[in-house]
């Protein structure tokens, strides 16, 4: 209970109380009990802890305190209300919060996470309950380290940022963009057993571009255009430094959801210096392979013998095709080569040689070809045996696609990743009905089974980032890697792939259920463990002679802890307060 939130409430509610000419109690701290585990604590707890009679006399555990919030969350209607009600429990009780969303992880991550974390980002400003995480203006330039130091947990390792410029597919949402690294880093503990004191959320507010933000009387955010330039990039200098000197250079920093104009170039100048990975590049990439390698045991062949076709080039796109080029490189397949296999559709049609105002990351990928401009020319002209949809344009993948994919391939590929379902490129049951069932999917938002009309039932796959990040990052804190490098992400994708069975690819699946999650994080973790050691990356030395558990000692505890006070070291703050 030393978190931030505790202090705050602990802090205002004295000084609110004195403001109201009432004395404060002998022990401030017993009320802030009752928020920790409720009804859970034992006769004992409550008599030593001073709360005994301000609960009421029934005992109930935690396995019945899970019940009572799934009682509770049943009765919401609306996605939105039911995240609420569960951001309202993280706050209220962090450990039944997890235990909530472990119970069933595949039914509230689509809450907690996309879709629905797209939807509490538009409506931040109803959904605003309490402040969550740390708010870094442009105008705090010269202050980060101090603001930093105001963030009482001293043990940070995992930051989620974001600029809120470009949020899933819904564009620039400014400061409401925090729902995002809030929602990241429950799913760290959920999916990866990050302790979730040692992780958090930032935003950074350098202003929007956003109208309707700007003209909201409930926007929360600075209500003024946003700066970019040499201002910007000081800012992100600034921080970046601030973090390692007050955390470590060993803080894992993920960047969340920043525009293209940013994303790779920011991502290109710290990669080599800090410990740090954008998750939109490298996190979407590491799934998407994932679900191709899985595809591969379908297909009966290389990922070499592959052509792809992208809809969008912009981070997520550029990211599956380099880790592409990699994996294919591990085939024995030339760079050259594998470029070749590689087309990229942008908004101005196909990406070719010569086209002027290419930047690096898409001159990379331009083809030695006549400019074609709509997809589904592309599509005819390439015949390639896989589309990946990556650039938020819902609907991108028509019927006439779907069905020339399925002329030119017995097993067409198609990946509408985008997020959220809003802005899929399709969905899953076109795909399966206008390939006949024939069709390898893989979404970025959930869809429900299908059934086909002659009884066959496909559950499509969801290439979910949650597979990927909360193991790397796992990975990563558990031994002090320093730089998170590629292979990390391609291991990632051959771990996750290597998680799916054969039943799960009979039925539609190109991923793990859900369900196996915190499993297959863990297995990621153990090989990032395990190949920094080997290859010298470690920080924490001596080097531990069994790993496995060195790993689980680092994963967080669901279950609540003992409050008797002979046992219990209190924090420093708590005994001054006392004192006061």
């Amino acid at each position: 209970f030393t978190g931030l939130g505790f202090w705050l409430i602990l802090t205002a509610t004295m000084v609110l109380a004195v403001q109201a000419g009432r004395s404060l109690p002998d022990n401030p701290l017993n009320g802030f009990f009752l928020f920790l585990q409720g009804m859970a604590f034992t006769l004992e707890e409550r008599l030593q802890l001073g709360i005994h009679g301000l609960l009421p006399p029934c005992f109930l555990t935690q396995d019945v305190q899970v019940l009572r919030v799934l009682k509770s969350y049943e009765t919401k209607t609306s996605d939105l209300d039911k995240y609420i009600i569960l951001m309202t429990l993280q706050d209220r009780n962090e450990k039944l919060f997890y235990r909530v969303l472990t119970s069933d992880i595949e039914r509230f991550m689509p809450i907690v996470y996309t879709p629905t974390v797209g939807l509490a980002c538009q409506q931040y400003g109803l959904a605003f309950r309490r402040p969550r995480g740390l708010f870094i203006t442009i105008h705090d330039r010269g202050h980060i380290a101090s603001m930093l130091d105001s963030w009482t947990e001293e043990d940070i390792k995992a930051i989620v940022v974001t600029d809120g410029e470009r949020i899933l597919g819904l564009g620039d949402l400014g400061s409401y963009g925090m729902g995002i690294p809030v929602g990241k880093l429950a799913l760290y503990t959920a999916c990866g057993g990050v302790n979730p004191q040692q992780c958090l959320p930032v935003l950074l507010d350098v202003g929007t571009d956003n109208e309707n933000l700007l003209n909201d009387p409930l926007y929360i955010g600075l209500k003024h255009k946003r700066i970019r330039g040499k201002e910007y990039d000081e800012l992100l200098d600034e921080f970046m430094e601030a973090v390692t000197n007050r955390y470590g250079i060993n803080c894992l920093i993920q960047f969340e959801d920043f525009a293209n104009t940013n994303a790779f170039r920011l991502l290109n100048k710290y990669r080599n210096k800090y410990c740090t990975f954008n998750d939109d590049i490298q996190g979407t990439a590491s799934v998407a392979v994932a679900g191709l390698l899985a595809g591969l045991r379908i297909t009966k062949n290389r990922l070499s013998d592959h052509t792809f076709v992208f809809q969008g080039a912009g981070e997520a796109a550029m990211g599956i095709a380099n880790l592409i080029v990699m994996a294919m490189g591990k085939e024995g397949t030339s760079q050259k080569e594998a470029l070749k296999k590689i087309w990229m559709v942008d908004s101005k049609g196909l990406i070719v040689k010569g086209r002027s105002h290419l930047n690096h990351e898409k001159e990379m990928f331009a083809q030695d070809h006549p400019p074609i401009k709509h997809l589904e020319e592309v599509v005819r002209t390439v015949k390639p045996t896989a589309i990946i949809g990556v650039a938020a344009v819902g609907g991108a993948f028509t019927e006439q696609i779907i069905k020339d994919m399925a002329s030119f391939n017995k097993h067409p590929i198609i990946f509408a990743l985008s997020n959220p379902t809003s802005k899929s490129e399709c969905t899953a049951e076109q795909c399966y009905r206008m390939t006949e069932g024939r069709g390898i999917f893989a979404s970025g938002s959930p869809f429900d089974p299908v059934t086909l009309p002659d009884g066959r039932r496909f559950v499509p796959g969801q290439g979910n980032n949650a597979y990927v990040f909360p193991g790397v990052a796992l990975g990563i804190i558990t031994c002090g890697v320093r730089h998170v490098t590629d292979d990390i992400f391609l291991t990632s994708a051959e771990i996750i792939a290597e998680q799916v069975t054969e039943e799960n690819l009979a039925e539609g699946r190109l991923y793990p259920p859900l369900s196996s999650i915190r499993d297959v994080s863990f297995k990621i973790a153990m090989k990032i463990v395990d190949n920094a050691y080997k290859n010298g990356n470690a920080a924490w030395y001596p080097e531990p002679e069994d790993k496995e558990a060195f790993v689980k000692k680092h994963i967080y505890s669901l279950d609540y802890e003992s409050f008797m006070l002979n046992n219990y070291e209190w924090p420093r703050e708590a005994m001054e307060i006392q004192k006061v």
